[in-house]
This record gives C-alpha cells, sequence and structure tokens, in this order.
C-alpha cells in the first residue's frame, strides 16, 4: 500500500486538477498557440487553458504531513509565522512543493536544513521557469531539496514579478546553488541577491536580455538553399 493512501486504499493526496481547479494564469488558443491566423495544423479552433495546480488540503498523506509538521513548528519558535512564510502547499505528481514568499527564503532553507526531525542537507539546484501569464509573479525559482538522514524529497517554489526580479541567493546555506544560481540569472534574469559573484555563466558578459525568457525573440540569421531561402527564425510565422 502507498503511503499516500488509506486502508481503504483512499488517495489522501489527492492533487487538484488541471483543468477545473488550481489556478488558470493563460488560456491558449490552436495546437501552437498561434497569433494572427498562423496556425495551419487544422486545430485552430481548439481552446486550452493553461493551470497551475492549487493548493492541497490536509490530510497531505504519508510523510507530507509530518515534513509540513515540522517546518510549521519550528518556524513558529522562531517567532515567525507559518502562513506569512509559507504562501502555499501543493501536493501534485507525487510531489510536496512549498510555495515560500521570497523574503523568507533563506530562513525556511536554514530550518530545512538544520532541524534534526526534517534535516534537507542536500539543494540538487535551482531551476528559473517564466509564466508570462502569471502576472505579478512571472519569474519562479525551484529548488529540489534531499534529506540524506530521511531518504525524502521535496520542493521550494519562490517568485517574483519581471519588475522586481529579486531572490535571495541561497549560497550561504547550499554552497552548491553557486553556479546554479549564476545560471539562472543568466538564462532568466532572476537576481540572487547576495549571491558571492553573481555573473553570466553561459553567455557574453556584454549579452543583451536572457534567453530563455518566454518573450525573448528568436532571432537568427536567414538560411539559403538552393533555389530557396528560409527566413531568420524571428521573421517566420509564430507558434508561441
Amino acid at each position: 500500500m502507498s503511503e499516500n493512501t488509506d486502508a481503504n486504499g483512499e488517495n489522501n493526496a489527492v492533487p487538484a486538477p488541471r483543468d477545473t481547479g488550481g489556478e488558470v494564469i493563460r488560456v491558449r488558443k490552436g495546437m501552437f498557440g498561434a497569433n494572427n491566423g498562423g496556425d495551419t495544423s487544422g486545430y485552430g479552433g481548439l481552446i486550452r487553458t493553461v493551470t497551475l495546480p492549487g493548493a492541497a488540503s490536509r490530510p497531505y498523506g504519508g510523510w507530507f504531513d509530518e515534513v509540513a509538521d515540522e517546518l510549521e513548528g519550528a518556524l513558529e519558535e522562531q517567532d515567525l509565522l507559518p502562513e506569512n512564510a509559507i504562501e502555499k502547499t501543493v501536493v501534485d505528481r507525487g510531489e510536496l512543493t512549498f510555495h515560500i514568499a521570497r523574503e523568507h527564503l533563506v530562513q525556511v532553507a536554514r530550518t530545512l536544513r538544520d532541524d534534526p526531525a526534517l534535516r534537507f542537507e542536500l539543494c540538487t539546484g535551482v531551476s528559473g521557469v517564466h509564466f508570462l501569464g502569471d502576472k505579478g509573479r512571472e519569474l519562479h525559482a525551484v529548488y529540489h531539496l534531499r534529506s540524506l538522514t530521511h531518504g525524502r524529497i521535496i520542493r521550494l517554489e519562490v517568485s517574483a514579478p519581471d519588475s522586481d526580479p529579486h531572490i535571495p541567493s541561497l549560497v550561504a546555506v547550499y554552497p552548491t546553488n553557486d553556479w546554479h544560481e549564476r545560471e539562472a540569472y543568466d538564462f532568466f534574469g532572476l537576481v540572487f541577491d547576495g549571491h558571492p559573484a553573481l555573473t553570466r555563466i553561459m553567455m557574453p558578459d556584454d549579452w543583451q536580455g536572457f534567453p530563455q525568457r518566454k518573450d525573448y525573440p528568436l532571432g537568427g540569421i536567414a538560411v539559403e538553399y538552393k533555389g530557396a531561402q528560409i527566413p531568420a527564425p524571428d521573421q517566420r510565422r509564430s507558434y508561441s
């Protein structure tokens, strides 16, 4: 029997349905989301919502409740109200994710690392995500934390607006994040305040813009073939 099922086989950690629950951040039309009639797939009438999973309700199931209870209790002991630090808790696809207010990220991460009942000693990196439709929090940073002591994996997620892309650095808590934060800065423009040397890691130092943002222009050059010429990507019909 799974840790997330009860004696009757019922799932105690059912995720919020992607289509009927959660947070709708965008509505895509056509197979490829093409604009101005550029969809040649034959599915131009297709309409699909882009939905982020909503907050889960207790019981989360298995050890998820143990981790949530211990984290909330440890934060209270530090005179930090859990609801001020944890914006929502999501159980989706068998994963536990805490959405953390960015101003409390360092304290939450240090608590997850140091509390004996939690002991998430390793952060395997941070990934950037850009949701154009998630107004006011378009940029997301996603951290995967692993407890070697307890054999558990959780995720932290922090958001920031395009207009203020600042998130505290976790290098002082998890030194392994050094180059991961540089990469997220390089490609998404997330500014990790307190990083010891936040410089580009892949693109040239004088590169303009952040290539993995959804609104970044494709650019490129035209390609010539015998008897034909293919225009540069930014001059072709758009499918995004």
